[in-house]
């Protein structure tokens, strides 16, 4: 859906006219301005049900849509690496906007024809940052050699999560985040006769102090986004900050970096990250389109980047890939490109 229909949608229901005229200026503001945002993808059957906020339909639309769009990521990634589902051995599943018991990689298992003694963990509570922790824990999996093929996969329902009070955090939430996932395989071993990317050096920094900057928490039965605005300028100094230290501890320049990988939060998050890191409008270029086209979609964020990336023009080298999150969490990796 466009922004403008996301409004037209919106004024016309009742919850709608239970808000402060304040709050209905603030998401005519949002939906209807320049916000970096065009387009946004929700895992509905129709646009009316995004409005049933109550706590089982909200689970229940995570429930039903988590799963398969999920596997739908893992399918085109085993596709894309011209590898079997059996050839497997790990499968990680991070996400935030829902909970099932057993978790999500079973159902996914399931569902895309994994092998029943394959390793199966689901990362929860990380936020918009998950991607980076989950793709670290694979490379531990390879490097200790308990698995030669692991299948990453970020989901969100974010519209599983949606809110509406007048609260300004989560009205600003209803408007930048959509659904999504996206899905990786990890091997110790490049595929022969196409762009490799090979996982260098990765590091976490965590910042509980300000953990109320930026969090989920329950109310009424349902998740609720705590989005202060404090958040641009914060995630713009720790990305600024991890980046410094990490280059340090990797010994690489930052002139050495050809490419940028960072999770595109929102135009504001994007503009500070601009600035703290120094960057130009085109180095930010992919986080820019996808945060256009998808708007928000929290954890599988930075994996739209890097595939934005790899298919244009961006120069083989040392990439840095880097994103936040609840916490207040940030996570980075140097990566390492190299052509077919």
């Amino acid at each position: 859906m466009t922004q403008r229909e996301c409004w037209e949608s919106l004024r016309g229901e009742e919850s709608f006219s239970k808000l402060t005229l304040r709050s209905r200026a603030i998401l005519q503001k949002v939906l209807c301005g320049d916000n970096g945002i065009a387009t946004r993808h929700f895992s509905l059957d129709n646009v009316a049900e995004v409005f049933q906020l109550t706590p089982d339909v909200l689970q229940a639309r995570f429930a039903k849509y988590a799963p398969a769009i999920a596997t739908l990521a893992a399918q085109r990634a085993l596709a894309d690496a011209g590898c079997a589902a059996t050839d497997i051995d790990a499968i990680l599943v991070s996400t935030c906007t829902g909970y099932l018991c057993p978790g999500l990689s079973s159902y996914v298992s399931e569902r895309a024809g994994l092998r029943s003694d394959i390793f199966a963990l689901d990362l929860v509570g990380q936020g918009c940052g998950a991607a980076l922790p989950n793709l670290r824990a694979a490379d531990a999996l390879l490097a200790a050699g308990r698995a030669k093929r692991v299948l990453s996969i970020c989901v969100e329902i974010c519209s599983a999560a949606f809110y509406l009070d007048n609260d300004p955090g989560v009205l600003i939430s209803a408007c930048l985040f959509g659904d999504g996932a996206g899905a990786v395989v990890l091997a110790n071993e490049p595929q022969p006769g196409r762009r490799s990317v090979e996982w260098k050096y990765g590091t976490s920094e965590l910042k509980p102090d300000i953990r109320d900057q930026l969090r989920f928490e329950h109310k009424d039965g349902m998740l609720r986004n705590i989005l202060t605005p404090q958040v641009p300028q914060l995630a713009g100094d720790a990305a600024a900050h991890l980046f410094s230290e990490a280059m340090l501890k990797a010994g690489v320049d930052r002139e050495q970096i050809a490419g940028w990988i960072l999770h595109a939060g929102g135009r504001d998050v994007l503009i500070a990250l601009r600035e703290k890191l120094g960057l130009s409008e085109s180095d930010v270029r992919h986080s820019a389109a996808v945060l256009k086209e998808f708007g928000n979609i929290s954890s599988p964020s930075v994996l739209f980047v890097l595939e934005a990336a790899l298919h244009d023009s961006v120069p083989d080298g040392k990439w840095w890939m880097s994103s936040f999150g609840a916490g207040f969490s940030c996570h980075g990796a140097l990566l390492e490109v190299s052509g077919a």
